[in-house]
């Protein structure tokens, strides 16, 4: 009982939050008004339709084991499925929103030059259908792998090959493909420096990377969505703190166009948390995972601020890095990595792993546990007469952080990665508008 009122009461000051935000950024903004709304209602409709569907999806055996739990119960999984479609019918309905002052009485388009509307703006319908594109093949990627298991060699490919229609429109709509340099090195490389089609392998590199990481930090309940929500949010920050006494016309629309994605999102992703939080009651899949990833990462790109972006990833930068000695088999990795639970107990301990069980550890692999041990981000279960390891925690930040404070309910874990994730948005936000002012 009081797990499930700290949750509910947790939930609510996440609501009222979002919605406070939402309503604040959208005072003077008609569009943004409507956008409020239309995202309201999808985070309500989402609420009430996952419930609904549980039994739908195990029955079509989607579904999945808790095996962080006692009782080891089945629910549903892939659930990310039906919230991304929710999403992308919110946008669909708000299409045609923003180009209303382009339709006469009679619902023709007004194409001529007209002083007070002017031309049909097709680059921002573009930009929309581009963005939308992109996520519902990620959606549609994303469910063929929950339902057939691919392998990591080649899903890795799949934000890429989902990304190329944004890549495409980005081109097309004279894609800029130069860089701000820093102060110090502008006497050697002047102040902008292009280039070229380095910046489309860096747009592509980034949506790999935002699409995988949100799924590498996930296995507990909450996890996943509640990321999620966390970075949605400190994107709608950035967006306001950008379009309240801005004079940038261009600026400003690229911010709008990034709430227009953004607030939906977070309203289904706190509908969402609130059904997979603990107990969770459904599994998000990870369909979900490709869709919050996607999502993220087409506002960052078309709304011009994928560095700021970047910085709101920092603990998935930080388990990604510390994950890489076992993501490329240096030392062994596990198919899953999650926590362990003690059942005497309840409590999740850190996974480990042994080191040269199936296969010996190269030179490498040995220095790289070395150097995490001698940081203090190791943990060592086991070594021999020599001082080699011969058990250690996985490498993943959920396992470090288990690893540290020691065991702890599976609530805990994961409010617990929040919080970090919080800190680290605050980081960013520092970084972005303080620290960033000595070198640009």
């Amino acid at each position: 009982m009081a797990t499930s009122t700290r949750r509910d009461l947790f939930l609510v000051v996440a609501t009222l939050f979002t919605v406070g935000l939402a309503v604040y950024v959208a005072n003077g903004h008609e569009n943004l008004k409507v956008s409020v709304g239309l995202s309201v209602i999808a985070g309500l409709i989402t609420s009430q339709v996952l419930p609904k569907l549980k039994q739908t999806f195990v029955n079509a055996r989607l579904s999945g084991v808790d095996v962080l739990k006692k009782e080891r119960s089945i629910i549903p999984e892939t659930m990310g499925l039906p919230t991304a479609i929710i999403y992308l019918i919110t946008l669909f309905a708000f299409m045609p929103f923003p180009f209303f002052a382009w339709f006469d009485g009679k619902a023709r388009l007004v194409h001529e030059d007209d002083p007070m509307i002017g031309t049909f703006p097709y680059h921002k319908l573009g930009e929309i259908l581009s963005a939308i594109l992109a996520i519902q093949s990620m959606v549609l990627l994303g469910f063929a792998d929950d339902v057939l298991d691919v392998r990591w060699r080649y899903k890795v490919w799949f934000p890429a090959i989902a990304g190329i229609p944004l890549l495409i429109f980005y081109y097309t709509n004279f894609g800029v493909t130069y860089v701000v340099m820093p102060i110090q090195l502008r006497p050697y490389v002047g102040d902008l420096v292009d280039l070229g089609v380095l910046y489309y392998v860096y747009m592509e590199m980034l949506i790999i990377f935002c699409t995988h990481t949100i799924n590498i930090l996930a296995g507990i309940n909450g996890i996943e969505a509640g990321q999620a929500l966390i970075i949605g949010l400190s994107v709608i920050i950035n967006d306001t703190l950008f379009i309240f006494g801005n004079d940038d016309r261009a600026s400003v629309e690229a911010h709008l166009f990034s709430l227009y994605l953004m607030i939906p999102f977070v309203a289904v992703t706190l509908a969402l948390l609130w059904h997979n939080w603990f107990p969770a009651k459904l599994f998000v899949g990870d369909t979900f995972c490709y869709f919050a990833g996607m999502t993220l990462a087409v506002v960052g790109i078309l709304g011009h601020f994928s560095k700021t972006l970047v910085l709101f990833f920092l603990p998935q930068i930080v388990n990604f890095l510390y994950s890489c000695p076992q993501l490329f088999r240096f030392i062994e990795c596990p198919r899953h990595r999650m926590p362990r639970l003690d059942p005497d107990t309840g409590l999740l301990k850190a996974s480990t792993v042994k080191i040269g069980g199936k296969k010996p550890v190269s030179a490498l692999g040995k220095l790289m546990l070395k150097f995490l041990r001698a940081i203090g981000l190791l943990r060592v279960y086991q070594s021999n007469a020599q001082g080699d390891i011969l058990e250690c925690n996985n490498l993943t930040l959920i396992n470090l952080l288990l690893a540290h404070l020691g065991p702890m309910t599976e609530r805990n874990t994961t409010v617990s990665i929040l919080i970090v994730q919080i800190l680290c948005s605050c980081l960013a936000f520092f970084i972005r508008y303080k620290l960033v002012t000595l070198v640009y």
